[in-house]
């Protein structure tokens, strides 16, 4: 079966009937997930509560929680670039690319980000890149662009609004990123990178040597401030008891103390810890996205 999203998610669900129904063997459920087991219960606007028994499940869709449109995924794909900017940005036909040596998806792709982007600029990008010593990666947020290249890394973006709230006394917050705070959160990606954002403000917190994570406060063109909550991180020892929670939650109020209105994380779909985390933070799901080589779209035409 299909792996099933946080109760609370907005699903669509395909499954069989049972033998000897009239009807198509196949038919499908929309609406909000209400339980996983011991039987899925999906609570849809017209047919109330709809039971599916988990063997007879043969595809599941997470769905946004209310309509989304493309310009709002583009406007806050828009803020989120500015937020991971890498150390080196330039505009090609549409598009916004991105480097920082390697370190990091987000730093080292392009994403289609103007309504005039298409593969038309792909030669372009891919010189780019290559002139870089790096491989040239596309971030592709559903419905920007056609293309049905499946990708690597599918990440799902959640976004929550914001209210104010208190500042944590017990969470550090800095702006920039001190030897503790690398040494947690354990990936090698340079200070520099880290620290890059355009046009925004940026924030590191951290408990002690327990936990540590991003914040990054940028403005999409429509005007909405956006937090990113990023490099989220919790040593080993310090796991499962309740400090990337904390940690998530003083980002939350740090980003509403500098005009943010909401809030957004991208995590990738395979990560169920994490985004059950920030389901339980109020999250829900705005739109996917994937990585795609442009050497593999070459040829191709919208």
């Amino acid at each position: 079966m299909a792996s099933l999203p946080p109760v609370g998610s907005r699903v669509s669900i395909r499954y069989r009937l049972p033998a000897g129904t009239t009807t198509p063997p196949l038919t499908d459920v929309i609406g909000e997930l209400q339980a996983i087991d011991p039987v899925i219960v999906v609570r849809t606007k017209s047919d109330g509560l709809v039971e599916v028994s988990r063997a007879d499940v043969m595809a599941v869709r997470e769905l946004s929680v209310v309509p989304v449109r493309a310009s709002e995924i583009r406007a806050l794909e828009h803020a989120a670039a500015l937020a991971w900017p890498g150390t080196e940005q330039s505009w090609q036909d549409g598009w916004l690319t991105r480097a920082a040596g390697g370190f990091t998806s987000r730093a080292n792709s392009a994403v289609p980000l103007d309504f005039s982007a298409t593969l038309a600029a792909l030669p372009t990008i891919i010189d780019w890149y290559a002139e870089r010593g790096l491989p040239p990666w596309l971030a592709l947020p559903e419905r920007l662009l056609p293309i049905r290249a499946d990708g690597i890394k599918h990440t799902r973006v959640l976004v929550a609004d914001l209210a104010e709230a208190e500042p944590d006394p017990s969470v550090t917050l800095m702006s920039q990123p001190d030897a503790g705070w690398l040494t947690t959160y354990e990936r090698d990606v340079p200070a520099a990178v880290l620290t890059a954002v355009v046009d925004g403000e940026v924030v590191f917190a951290s408990i002690g040597d327990a936990a540590v994570g991003r914040g990054a406060v940028t403005t999409a063109p429509d005007g909405t401030r956006w937090l990113g909550i990023s490099a989220v991180r919790v040593g080993a020892e310090y796991r499962r008891q309740g400090h990337a929670r904390q940690l998530c939650q003083a980002l939350l109020a740090w980003g509403a103390q500098r005009g943010a209105s909401r809030a957004y994380v991208q995590v990738l779909s395979e990560n169920s810890g994490a985004i059950l985390l920030y389901h339980a933070l109020g999250f829900r799901l705005h739109h996917h996205h994937r990585y795609v080589d442009a050497v593999s779209l070459t040829g191709r035409s919208l």
